[in-house]
């Protein structure tokens, strides 16, 4: 057996996983730039628009743990290759779907399909990494992620006004059936399968064979694993809802800018949210902590939220408010690595899938949360079949990304620091 694979083998294997990751950020949030479309095309208000959104992360969230089991049990190569290839007739489904259900049975299967993205890209990190590297890798795809959201902004408006939402969504199917292709091909669990040495702790492609419940019950022993699931619900989930469907309905109805420009702020939260999640998990490394730092981001990104929704600051200042804003986010990145210390190595899939379901919940509730208040405080007033809603109605919807970012704030002094080695 030859040492351990070399850099470019291990970025090419784990990159597909990555670019699995990044379409389904891209679907995360495709619904942002086409609101008045689909409120158009099914006929529909707020509550059920979020709803239509967060069907992605109903499944999604619903899919976390089995997918931890499924990458602990049989590889993250089945599991991406498998997961692509219903993305595929998902997204498909959601392009041609001839009424609101099937439009929601359409986001539904994206959602659960493309849930092992993440979760994968973490074995595979931990398998073809140094364990150093492994906090820069997961922020790194966090990167890869967020990179689909922001072609999902202003590129993906372009598109679906020069072809149309549903053709765009349809092309989107098929880049995922290349990516099942091209999955089942290229990526491997280990680098022993390539004739490398693995960096896993213990070596070695070894699919655990403990009982699925046991493993579960096991996990969700350590108290690390609640906090560092339940506190990403605040940080990611407000990321996910502004810039993932609510933040360019804001800016053009109480802001006044144009679609496209619109989705350019909302992407400026976005890239800071890329740039701040391996940067932040680097540097967590370097202080060889991690409560501090994520204690101190997560203070900032609660100030950032509440100074963008509650004092209306020109829009110059909102742009630099929401890349603070989206950068101290990506703190959400040193919960994973900080995750991943704090029990063995091989309940890590599973782990991972359970600290990964708390980002998505965020969108999961606040989504739906934030359109329920909307139509709660609607005045009747409509544009092109779109529901219109006033300045106070969008700060009372908006004031719940700020209170859920205060809540989960509040969760992370009570986790045990880890100093960024395996503790168990």
């Amino acid at each position: 057996m030859n040492g351990h694979p070399p850099l470019k083998l291990a970025w090419t294997v784990w990159g597909l996983g990555a670019l699995f990751y990044l379409f389904a950020f891209y679907q995360r949030v495709a619904p942002a730039v086409m609101t008045d479309q689909l409120m158009a095309e099914f006929a529909i208000g707020g509550a059920a628009l979020g709803n239509l959104s967060a069907f992605y992360f109903y499944a999604y969230v619903a899919m976390q743990i089995p997918t931890g089991v499924m990458a602990d049990r049989w590889g993250p190569r089945r599991v991406l290759a498998g997961g692509a290839g219903i993305a595929a007739i998902g997204s498909l489904l959601f392009a041609f779907a001839p009424d609101f259900g099937w439009a929601s049975v359409g986001r539904l299967l994206v959602g659960a399909s493309v849930a092992v993205a993440f979760v994968s890209c973490l074995k595979l990190a931990s398998h073809w990494f140094p364990p150093q590297k492994y906090a820069l890798v997961s922020g790194m795809a966090l990167f890869f992620g967020v990179t689909g959201g922001v072609m999902a902004g202003v590129p993906l408006r372009l598109l679906v006004e020069s072809f149309g939402w549903r053709g765009v969504m349809g092309s989107a199917g098929a880049f995922a059936a290349l990516l099942c292709v091209a999955a089942w091909l290229l990526v491997r669990d280990d680098p022993a399968e390539r004739g490398y040495q693995s960096h896993h702790q213990g070596g070695g492609t070894h699919h655990g064979h403990q009982p699925i419940l046991a493993g579960l019950v096991e996990v969700l022993s350590y108290r690390n694993i609640w906090l560092l699931m339940l506190a990403p619900i605040g940080f990611s989930g407000a990321v996910l809802t502004f810039g993932g469907l609510w933040g360019v309905p804001w800016l053009r109805q109480v802001h006044g800018l144009e679609p496209k420009a619109a989705a350019a702020m909302t992407s400026v939260l976005l890239v800071a949210w890329a740039l701040g999640g391996p940067l932040l998990g680097s540097w967590s490394q370097r202080l060889g902590r991690r409560k501090p730092l994520y204690l101190a981001s997560g203070a900032v990104a609660l100030a950032g939220w509440a100074a963008v929704i509650f004092l209306a600051p020109p829009l110059w200042l909102m742009a630099v408010l929401l890349a603070v804003t989206g950068f101290a986010s990506g703190n959400i990145i040193i919960g994973f690595a900080w995750a991943k210390e704090s029990l063995p190595m091989r309940l890590m899939g599973t782990a991972s899938g359970v600290v990964n379901m708390g980002p998505l919940m965020g969108g999961m509730f606040l989504q739906p949360g934030v359109g329920w208040l909307l139509d709660r405080g609607w005045g009747g007033a409509m544009a092109g079949g779109a529901r219109l809603y006033d300045a106070a109605t969008w700060q009372s919807g908006f004031g719940l990304l700020v209170a859920t970012v205060a809540g989960a704030l509040m969760l992370v002094p009570f986790a045990r620091e880890s100093h960024c080695k395996q503790t168990v």
